[in-house]
């Protein structure tokens, strides 16, 4: 059943539930030989989910990288995990490429229990992302994890502690953090260029131009496992509209939609630059539209959401209709459907994914001097984020998208979200992991568990 409020459990429970999913008694898989292994010195990969992101960062991200082979991959769909297999196994070939052979799974289970494999991408929908993630911690694993991070804030501690306890790296997978242009205006605020920061405005796009529509009940399709998809999320009625990808960024179950699903990437920028002062309590109110009733989908879909740190910074969130219709941006020359614009005591800096605009003349010029393609867009290199994750693997270069700045600015949305649905002012204590004097906020943050498919 469809419910537009969240399943909770008590806080102490959740965090203190960490047994290990069930195993599946399948098939013991093929196992690249220890010494062929060594003799190439290559992070062998596996792929969980391989849809429509999924196969963006495997041809874009992970194929194309020094240093690693692809050489399995998961989906429950049978296609995509057969398609996405015969396209590493042709590639390799064609390329003239000696990799091991890919194998397609339907269970991650038998992934993680294969001793050849380094690391695995994970690229499912949003529920998924977490609960994998803590799976492939502790089976030593490491770790690219599609954004946002996640739905549940006991979770992300569990992480946390199966990251660091079984030593594996973790890469978020906000690949804005890969182009120059961005790093040039990181470092740039970093260094005081902007002088103190006083405040900062973030807009993203809240959801894509579809109506919600209405579930019809359907056979499943022979070649589709759904209980698997659905995993620890409630267990719904089937239909091919609830399984797309617009249905699992707009529905309650599955995600909080484009608030943490786009608003992950201006909000990443924003942490990068000022973690150290944004790591502490913050005070958020603001207002939300949500789908109409009716349909599947039933989460915000614009959002205009005011923050106050301790620290002095504030913070405005919006999705980018609002921007558009207030002017918001106003002070750009490009107006960018995601964005972060950062304004210090010697002016600002505003970026995105295709521009990077500053009212200080000498940073101004700098930015000037990207590359840009015929329509004035910044030319960037995105997809070196796959070469960035192996590079940081291998010990070549330190963490570049820690989990820590994942879980921060994760929580923004969040609270966001709690915000516009409970009507209230809520203070965040990111010490303690909690709304502050508030279970009713708090219930919002912690997600009951299907078995088998607990943590």
């Amino acid at each position: 059943m469809d419910t537009n409020n969240p399943k909770t459990m008590k806080r102490r429970t959740f965090l203190n539930k960490t047994a290990q999913g069930i195993a599946f008694g399948l098939a013991a898989p093929t196992l690249l030989p220890s010494c062929a292994r060594q003799a190439s010195n290559q992070i062998m990969v596996a792929h969980i989910g391989v849809g429509g992101m999924g196969m963006d960062v495997l041809q874009n991200w992970l194929m194309p990288v020094t240093g690693a082979y692809n050489i399995a991959t998961c989906d429950t769909w049978q296609k995509r995990r057969e398609s996405a297999t015969n396209y590493i196994n042709n590639t390799y070939k064609e390329q003239g490429i000696k990799a091991p052979k890919s194998i397609p799974y339907l269970h991650f289970e038998e992934i993680l229990e294969r001793s050849d494999i380094d690391a695995v991408a994970i690229t499912t929908p949003d529920h998924w992302h977490v609960p994998l993630a803590i799976k492939a911690a502790r089976a030593g694993k490491h770790i690219l994890l599609a954004k946002p991070l996640g739905l549940s804030y006991p979770n992300f501690k569990i992480l946390e502690q199966e990251v660091k306890a079984n030593g594996v790296k973790f890469h978020y997978g906000t690949q804005q953090r890969a182009m120059n242009h961005m790093k040039v205006a990181i470092g740039l605020i970093k260094d005081g260029a902007l002088g103190q920061i006083e405040r900062v405005e973030a807009w993203a796009p809240g959801k894509n131009p579809v109506e919600s529509p209405q579930c019809v009940e359907a056979p499943v399709p022979e070649d589709f496992d759904f209980d698997k998809w659905t995993g620890p999320a409630p267990l719904n009625t089937y239909c091919p509209e609830r399984v797309t990808n617009n249905a699992s960024w707009f529905q309650w179950d599955y995600s909080i939609g484009f608030m943490a699903g786009w608003g992950a990437h201006p909000l990443d920028i924003m942490i990068w630059a000022l973690k150290d002062q944004m790591d502490g309590e913050y005070n958020c109110e603001g207002t939300g539209t949500f789908w109409e009733p009716g349909g599947i989908y039933n989460n915000i879909y614009s959002w205009d959401v005011n923050y106050e740190y301790k620290s002095g910074i504030k913070l405005r969130f919006m999705s980018t209709d609002i921007v558009e219709q207030q002017n918001v941006w106003h002070y750009r020359t490009n107006k960018e459907n995601n964005n972060t614009t950062f304004f210090g005591s010697k002016g600002w800096i505003s970026v995105g994914r295709f521009t990077a605009e500053s009212n200080v003349p000498e940073i101004s010029k700098k930015f000037k001097e990207f590359p840009r393609d015929q329509n004035g867009r910044i030319i960037y290199d995105a997809n070196r984020i796959g070469q960035e994750f192996i590079d940081v693997i291998k010990g070549n270069i330190p963490e570049t998208n820690p989990l820590d700045e994942a879980i921060l600015s994760d929580c923004v949305s969040h609270m966001g979200n709690i915000a516009i649905r409970t009507g209230q002012k809520i203070s965040w204590n990111p010490v303690l992991g909690e709304v502050v004097n508030n279970d009713q906020a708090n219930s919002w943050f912690v997600r009951a568990m299907r078995e088998p498919y607990t943590v």
